[in-house]
């Protein structure tokens, strides 16, 4: 099981990229695409190619920019729908570990979890 710390965001490109770009090209598309977010701020930005055989996923590893990559020698990668057209797809360290296993996120079902919301967030300091 792959193991992200919550703090950590996974941001998927949702459009095609030519993946022989490397440190400097990717880096130029995470500030085009995800202009609110910070390279170095140790998210993970994945990155697919065409055929959605193939996957790069850039971040910041302590001292300097890694990039992991993974090519499929069958199969591809199902990217899940984004809820807008403008809106970055956001994935939960799960939700990457079943993209890179091969589920289908369109057909995987969550059952409901609990979400903390600002309507449910208790006040430590006030007393009822």
């Amino acid at each position: 099981m792959l193991s992200v710390p919550h703090t950590v965001r996974i941001l998927l490109h949702a459009d095609s990229v030519d993946l022989r770009k490397s440190f400097d090209g990717l880096s130029g598309i995470v500030s085009q695409a995800f202009p609110q977010e910070e390279l170095l701020s140790g998210h993970l930005f994945l990155f697919l190619n065409r055929r959605r055989d193939r996957i790069k996923i850039l971040y910041w590893n302590v001292d300097g920019l890694a990039i992991w990559y993974y090519r499929l020698e069958a199969g591809s990668f199902q990217v899940p729908l984004r809820p807008s057209s403008d809106a970055p797809i956001e994935l939960r360290s799960a939700q990457l570990a079943m993209l890179l296993g091969g589920i289908d996120l369109g057909n995987a079902q969550q059952r409901k979890r609990y979400r903390r919301t600002e309507k449910n967030r208790v006040n430590p300091g006030k007393t009822t």
